[in-house]
């Protein structure tokens, strides 16, 4: 008898059998900086094709989830690994509260790009973070000294809008402020920028606190203060 891994595997090796592009795939594995090689299968397609094949598994538990999306991270192909992340969102509600620091701190380094980063942070991170009390697991990414795992800390509030807790996200970004890694920098920008939708001005006294130049970060934060009506 098959695990559920073994099944998540094969219905997505199956859902994508024979629906590759070689010219998009070429051209994805360039733009990516040759991280992965891809199959070529649009975004809209691959949720489309997984979406059919996933409906005929049963629910998982927290731990057969996070165990399938890892071995999809494993794969060769990059498609599989934002399946991975598609798989999570697709049957978030079997995770648990152990679910980020036993899984997706794994899936978040595995591979990694700003690219599977950054959808595991939508697909996980965020509502995870905004289900169960995160304050400890978020801490130890932010001083983990990993870029990908700092990533995630600063934007593991991205979407929650006026339930931001902006003290804690001003917290993080002003740990990682002195750090000109361009992936942290631009992490910190769209923190801010996403903040300025709710609370421009707190932004801009944020600014005004830190003077030392953070070029990536700043632009990405004036951006948002300029396109923003409060």
């Amino acid at each position: 008898m098959s695990t559920w891994k073994q099944d998540v595997v094969a219905a997505t090796e199956k859902a994508f059998r024979n629906q590759g592009n070689k010219t998009k795939a070429a051209g994805a594995f360039a733009y990516m900086k040759e991280i992965a090689p891809f199959l070529g299968i649009s975004a809209p397609d691959r949720r489309r094709l997984t979406k059919t094949e996933w409906k005929k598994l049963r629910t998982p538990t927290s731990d057969e989830l996070g165990d399938a999306a890892l071995a999809l991270m494993r794969l060769r192909e990059r498609e599989y690994h934002y399946a991975a992340y598609d798989l999570i969102e697709t049957f978030i509600d079997a995770t648990d509260e152990y679910f980020l620091a036993e899984h997706v701190e794994r899936l978040l380094i595995t591979t990694p790009w700003w690219d599977t980063v950054d959808g595991l942070v939508n697909a996980a991170v965020s509502p995870l973070c905004y289900r169960y009390d995160a304050t400890e697991i978020i801490d130890d990414w932010s001083n983990s000294g990993n870029t990908w795992l700092i990533r995630a800390a600063i934007g593991h509030q991205r979407g929650w809008k006026r339930d931001t807790d902006i003290e804690r996200v001003f917290e993080i970004c002003d740990q990682h402020w002195s750090n000109q890694e361009f992936f942290i920098a631009k992490a910190i920008g769209w923190a801010l920028r996403d903040i300025t939708r709710i609370d421009k001005r707190s932004v801009e006294r944020f600014l005004k606190q830190h003077p030392t130049k953070n070029t990536v970060a700043t632009r990405e934060a004036q951006r948002g203060i300029a396109r923003s009506a409060t």
